[in-house]
Formats: structure tokens, sequence, C-alpha cells
């Protein structure tokens, strides 16, 4: 008897839904069946896009030239604004025509790895890592490496340790500096020891920037184009509007690399999905045209709401946290809870725990299996004053039982 044949794809069918979106959508869902859940999944502000950008929106949405296709690699005005920007925040510059304008950061991600690499090609990826990269790195054909930097390191991976990894199938570095589940911040010695690093054995880097503007006390975003401007010919930056300026749902990103690389993902792109929408091009433009005052108002807020959250959580017994300097997430240890009992259950990972508080006491928070080892547990403090203390004085009380 033949086997029934397979109806799903193994590329496909090996993938896993993102953790921290199946997170927030249980939370919301229990939220909207009237339970008082809140969730602390989702790394998404919670401020309304910037008045001046939404209405470049409007204005755009009634333009009838914003009613048809553009060139599938992003408008000229957008490149040029994203060139300019680049100068400006990270000192310096790029041809507007080596930008390749995506939907959304996350296919910025896959399709730099899908220009990349090869089946085979071994990706060095620091953990803890943001979820989506092991699975873009697989559908390209590549293999992430692991390289694990916890707790005592403040999530910071060393020179050392790439070496230690490194083989010669390794292809690419994924450097992602502030760090998204961390909030970790390489300095800029630390970056460009890397930098050189990786110049020095001829591997690409992808380097995430999308937290540049969310920083805290005295961290310092550093560009590691910046830092190693030679590193030019073998390094794709990936960057969007999402988390500077609240604008998670306009879906507009972009890669910046050299011409061969952007011509490759251009012409991917051009079959995949064509342009990103008219509208949420011109509001982006609008956004990097317009200054970053919205976005220095809504980090002071994420910095009142980041000590809030460090001072409660390290009042847990068993909880070890160090101080995130960046993004909006704090990513505390909870090593020291496993083996404990929780109100009947018994804790024997980071995502049993999560189930508990969940369970118990209606918090959702995403475990560290979504970004690595387990142990962790990752919180955003994208979310009001009040429910960010309401969320985590509830863990608190549940923990001290």
């Amino acid at each position: 008897m033949t086997a029934p044949a397979r109806r799903v794809s193994a590329r496909l069918g090996a993938i896993a839904p993102s953790a921290t979106l199946a997170v927030d959508s249980k939370a919301k869902a229990l939220k909207a069946a009237g339970r008082p859940v809140i969730g602390f999944g989702a790394g998404e502000p919670d401020f309304p896009t910037p008045d001046y950008i939404v209405e470049a929106a409007v204005a755009a949405a009634k333009d009838p030239k914003n009613h048809r296709y553009s060139p599938a690699g992003g408008l000229p005005e957008l490149k040029q604004a994203i060139a300019a920007k680049t100068l400006r925040d990270s000192g310096y510059e790029i041809d507007p025509a080596s930008v390749l304008v995506t939907n959304g950061g996350k296919q910025a991600v896959f399709q730099a790895f899908a220009a990349i690499i090869d089946p085979g090609d071994e990706v060095l990826l620091p953990a803890p890592y943001w979820t989506t990269y092991p699975e873009a790195i697989t559908l390209a054909g590549g293999v992430p490496v692991e390289v694990f930097a916890g707790a005592e390191q403040d999530y910071l991976v060393t020179v050392e340790q790439l070496e230690a990894a490194r083989t010669e199938n390794t292809k690419a570095l994924l450097f992602c500096s502030p760090s998204n589940p961390t909030g970790a911040v390489y300095s800029a010695e630390q970056t460009k020891a890397i930098g050189e690093w990786a110049l020095e054995h001829g591997i690409w880097v992808l380097t995430d920037e999308i937290y540049e503007h969310l920083l805290y006390e005295d961290a310092v975003f550093s560009p590691i184009l910046k830092l190693v401007p030679e590193l030019a010919d073998q390094t794709i930056v990936l960057n969007g509007v999402a988390k500077t300026y609240a604008m998670t749902g306009w879906r507009v990103g972009w890669m910046v690399g050299p011409m061969d690389v952007i011509k490759a993902a251009g012409n991917f792109q051009s079959h995949l999905t064509s342009n990103v929408a008219n509208v949420s091009q011109r509001a982006a433009i609008a956004a990097l045209e317009g200054g970053l005052e919205a976005v220095h108002e809504m980090r002071t807020a994420f910095d009142r709401r980041r000590r809030t959250m460090m001072s409660m959580l390290r009042e847990i017994d068993g909880v070890v946290c160090p101080t995130p300097k960046g993004a909006f997430y704090a990513y505390p240890s909870v090593e020291g809870l496993i083996g404990r009992t929780v109100r009947g259950k018994e804790i024997a990972s980071s995502a049993d725990l999560a189930g508990v508080i969940l369970d118990e006491v209606e918090v959702a928070v995403v475990p560290g299996e979504a970004f690595g080892p387990s142990g962790f547990l990752r919180l955003s403090y994208a979310l009001g004053d009040e429910d960010l203390a309401e969320g985590v004085g509830r863990i608190q009380s549940l923990l001290a039982e």
C-alpha cells in the first residue's frame, strides 16, 4: 500500500507559528470573552501613530496616483527619505538605489536571508533571538547555529563565542542591537569588535536596527557600518517605521545592502508582493521627514514603565533580571523557579510557568522557549502604566504563595 501523499509541503509544515503573536492572540481572545487579561506578549507600542503621519496618509488616499501600482522596490521619494534618515541617525551615506522597501521588517528579514543563503549555509544566531529569525534562515535552506549568552552576560555574546561557533560553512551573522527579546544593547566597542571579526573572516552581517531610537540610561546606538565601514560589501541593514513611530500596522520596512543583493531581493519581491501599499509608503515618508519629537515623548513613557517593571520583577524571589537598556522588553531569568510547585502545578520549564501565570492570574507572557533556551520570560512594557503595574503585581502575588 502506497503512503498517502503529503498535503502540506515539508518546507511549510516545519514552520512553527510565531510564539509572540500566538500569546497575543490568546490574550486578546480571552479579553474579548470578558476576562480581565493583561497581555505582555506583543512587541507593539500602545500609542497611536502620530497625527501628522496619519494626516499624510489621508491626503495620500485621496490622490489618484496612489491608487495604482508603483515600483516594486519602493517609491523613489521614500528611498530618498530613508537615505537622508540613515545619514541623520547612523552617520553614513547610502545610495537610495541600495534601498528595497518591504512589507514590514519581517519581509526584509526573509528576503535578506533568501538573497544570500544557499542550502547548508550556517548562520550564527545570538540567543536569545527574535522568534522569526530561525524560521527565516531555515526557509532559505540555511542552518541556524545558536550562540547563547545568558543573564550573567547581560545577554551579549562575545567575539570568542562567535569564533568558537564558526565553521567552514558559516556564511552569515545575525546582529540585533538594541535586542528583541532581551532589551540588551551592545556598546560601540563590542559592536566594532564583532564587525572587525566578521570582516576578517568574510562573514555576512545582517544587522537589525529597528529599535535604534529606543535607548535608555547610558546606552548609545552603535551602527556597525559606521564603526566598520569596510563591511559595507557584506552587510545588509534591516529597519522599518513600526517601533519608532508606533506604526506596526502600516507594514513598512526596508533593507539596505550591496547592489547585487538588493537587485536579487527586488526581483524576488516583484514576484512575491509587488509594491508596498502606496498610502503606507507616503505615511512613512512623513514619519521619516517629520523629526523625532513624538519618538522622544514615547521613549520617555517607555523608560518610566521600564523602571517600574524592573523594580517589581526584582522583588520576586527566584527571578533575576538584567537591566534592559533598549527596545521595550524585559527578559527575566526564572531559572530559580524551575522545580517549584505553583498552585499544585510543578514548574518544569518556563513554558510551564507562562501557562500557569496565564491560567491562574490571567496574565500573558512569552516563555523563553520561543527565543532559545528555557528558563526565561519576555515581558513587553509597551502597554499602559496601570495595566503594567496590575499585571506584574498579579505575578508577584502568585509566585509569593
